[in-house]
């Protein structure tokens, strides 16, 4: 038992190891890039996500609006409106699950952390926190971040923390 429990013991640290030397793959890939080193400046998006965002739609011309790059995701919900009354379902889940994945994850982060954000993006969180379920915050905020992703990728630009309307009228 005991040869055995060292064999797996072995396996399991030449593991680690792979997966320490593919991490730092990734790490200086995304340092390499000029868009990762764009997205990995959005909040919940770290090197990982923003590989696998520049992967999958490259500079983002596939999509024209940062809402069809999130529906392709699959973190739209369902809208069969009719009527002038305004349904909203779940979402769809279709798309990319494993960016999807990735942002979500980014989005509790982000939520868990809401204290440390810009004023804007904390009082976003604060009002929709009051008012709906934590789950649905956390895709909400999926949601958001996978536009900021989009609008960076395609149009080239900085990431611009988002700001409160007084602010905003300010500056």
């Amino acid at each position: 038992m005991r040869m055995l429990l060292a064999q797996l013991q072995q396996e399991l640290r030449q593991l680690q190891s792979q997966i320490d030397a593919i991490d730092v793959g990734i790490v200086q890939a995304s340092v390499e890039q000029e868009a990762c080193q764009g997205l990995m400046a959005i909040p919940g998006i770290g090197p990982v996500t923003a590989t696998a965002i520049v992967s999958a739609i490259g500079n983002g011309a596939d999509f024209k609006k940062g809402r069809g790059f999130s529906a392709w995701l699959g973190l739209i919900p369902g809208q069969p409106s009719t009527g002038g009354k305004q349904r909203l379902l779940g979402i769809s889940k279709r798309g990319n699950s494993y960016l999807r994945k990735l942002l979500v994850n980014g989005a509790r982060v982000v939520l868990q952390s809401r204290e440390k954000q810009s004023s804007g993006l904390r009082t976003w969180l604060g009002k929709l926190v009051s008012r709906a379920h934590s789950s649905v915050v956390t895709v909400a905020l999926a949601n958001k971040l996978a536009r900021m992703a989009w609008a960076v990728v395609a149009k080239g630009e900085t990431y611009r923390p988002p700001l409160l309307a007084a602010e905003a009228v300010a500056a």
